[in-house]
């Protein structure tokens, strides 16, 4: 069988890979956990190390459970969760821990960098807020806070970016992570501005070159070949951020097509073609993105909550165990577990609301000092209670961006698709669902992100013509229309989660100030 196209997605929490036909059909997926490391209060990283471990040992999983040799893969596409920096030295080794995007250390160097630059230029530039703390904030932190580091570093790479470092010995960046550097990439040429980022202290050596989406970057090298178990000579395309690796996976590939993912974070975007989109006001609250399809005059608007499904995740770590265990003992996941409990919970959670800002906050509020809040907890709020109040209180924080992207008067085409990540749970689907306000639908089997990245491979490669198929061979199920009875409750619990963020806005800065993250 030739024409196989494989796609690697790289999260916060994990990495992901699949093996798809140049017919579509998913022939092998796997995932593999990493552990997110927070050493200081409001760092997050990861080991580097652990990024190439994984790719190994995802890829000789999904040949195995394929029955194919690596030969017959024609193209490889790789894409990760951005903003995320991997600091290399001339061979592509990391000189220090790799960034995630929960970091918020450069916090100091976005309001110097904000003050040199001012707020019209960055955003006039990169249609995108400095508050995102991109990586070239965080290339001014270790500038100066690890001057050792800063001086070893021959390129800053994204997380794909260093995989494909590793697989092809080449070091580059395509257009629609680039735009996760900031401060200097002008998102309409595509290119970084030399003269910006010498004002700010940062030499353009660092930068890795910019390519297309569907540029073939590089080949697997022999050495890269014999850790993988992939063929020497297997091209490789430049690759994608993963949001929009999981929507071409879902069939966006038109103005006004709208997925939401449920990963680490929570990911609600919409595909367009307006040009006046990206200094309106209300679409600078968003984080803009060139769009894989066609990045010179395709975006994608995308309202971003920082932890999304990691809410879910953080409440199975810390007190799953019980469903953890079951799930060792039963295979019936631990999560399915977890949200179970919350399905006959009334909406609005009997009075429990809380805020999910374990790791600050993105679009609309950019506040990374911003916590997450247990709000209204009495002793008739049983488990059950607390896991639907953390799932609601994600579902309010999408809303906040979903409301504040329609002002902006993007046309948008129903339903709203759930990818991949928690909105695999139908207790969520459906808070999310009666939240909004919007119908939705869920995207039919497995894929996401990585098949996402199989698609682009074989679009990069010539095995695919075009995009097109995407569309063709999504399938939705499940379709699902808000109740307003659930909707009229939920925004009047959601005036108050509003008013509650008003309230203590002050008290996350004096609490930041006092642990220091």
């Amino acid at each position: 069988m030739a024409g196989i196209l494989l796609g690697i997605d790289f999260g916060t929490g994990g990495a992901k890979a699949c093996l798809m036909s140049d017919q579509g059909e998913v022939l092998a997926y796997a995932y593999r956990e990493y552990e997110i490391l927070v050493p200081v209060a409001g760092w997050s990283e990861h080991d580097p190390e652990n990024y190439w471990s994984v790719t190994c040992q995802l890829i000789s999983e999904i040949l195995d459970r394929a029955g194919v040799p690596s030969s017959n893969i024609s193209g490889v596409g790789l894409s990760c969760a951005l903003p995320s920096m991997v600091l290399v030295d001339e061979s592509g080794n990391p000189v220090a821990p790799a960034l995630n995007l929960m970091d918020r250390r450069a916090l100091e160097e976005v309001e110097h960098t904000r003050s040199l630059l001012g707020d019209s230029l960055i955003e006039n530039l990169t249609a995108n807020r400095i508050e995102d703390h991109p990586s070239i904030v965080n290339l001014l932190w270790f500038k100066n806070h690890k001057p050792d580091v800063f001086a070893a570093t021959h390129k800053a790479l994204t997380i794909d970016g260093f995989i494909a470092a590793r697989l092809t010995s080449t070091f580059a960046v395509n257009r629609s992570a680039a735009v996760f550097y900031g401060v200097a990439f002008d998102i309409r040429s595509g290119e970084f501005r030399h003269d910006v980022l010498e004002r700010v202290g940062i030499p353009p050596t660092l930068i890795p070159n910019v390519c297309d989406c569907v540029d073939v970057i590089g080949a697997v090298t022999t050495a890269a070949a014999a850790e993988t178990g992939l063929a020497p000579g297997t091209p490789l395309v430049g690759g994608q951020v993963d949001c929009n690796a999981g929507w071409i996976a879902g069939g966006a590939i038109e103005a006004g097509d709208m997925q939401l993912n449920l990963g680490t974070c929570g990911v609600l975007g919409v595909v367009h073609q307006s040009e006046d989109y990206l200094s309106h006001p209300d679409g600078l609250q968003m984080v803009n993105i060139p769009y894989t399809t066609s990045p010179g005059d395709t975006f994608s608007a995308v309202a971003v909550t920082t932890t999304g499904g990691q809410t879910l995740r953080y409440l199975r770590d810390t007190f799953g165990g019980i469903e953890l265990e079951t799930e060792r003992l039963t295979g019936i996941s631990a999560y399915e577990l977890l949200t179970s409990q919350a399905r006959d919970i009334t909406p609005g959670s009997d009075g429990l609301i809380v805020m999910p800002y374990f790791m600050g906050e993105r679009s609309p509020l950019w506040d990374a000092s911003a916590r997450g809040v247990v709000f209204g907890l009495s002793l008739h709020h049983t488990r059950g209670h607390v896991l639907r109040a953390f799932m609601e209180g994600v579902a309010y924080a999408l809303y906040y961006s979903f409301s504040t992207l329609m002002k902006t008067g993007l046309p948008v085409r129903h339903p709203l698709v759930f990818n991949e990540g928690g909105a695999q749970s139908a207790v969520w689907r459906r808070i999310i669902t009666d939240v909004l306000g919007v119908p939705t639908a869920r995207l039919e089997g497995v894929g996401g992100a990585p098949l996402g990245d199989a698609i682009l491979a074989g679009v990069g490669v010539g095995v695919l013509a075009d995009f097109g198929v995407a569309r063709e061979w999504a399938r939705h199920l499940d379709h699902c229309e808000p109740i307003a009875e659930n909707h009229e409750r939920y925004m009047e619990y959601f005036a108050v989660y509003r008013g509650l963020y008003d309230d203590v806005e002050k008290r996350f800065r004096d609490l930041h100030r006092l642990v220091g993250g």
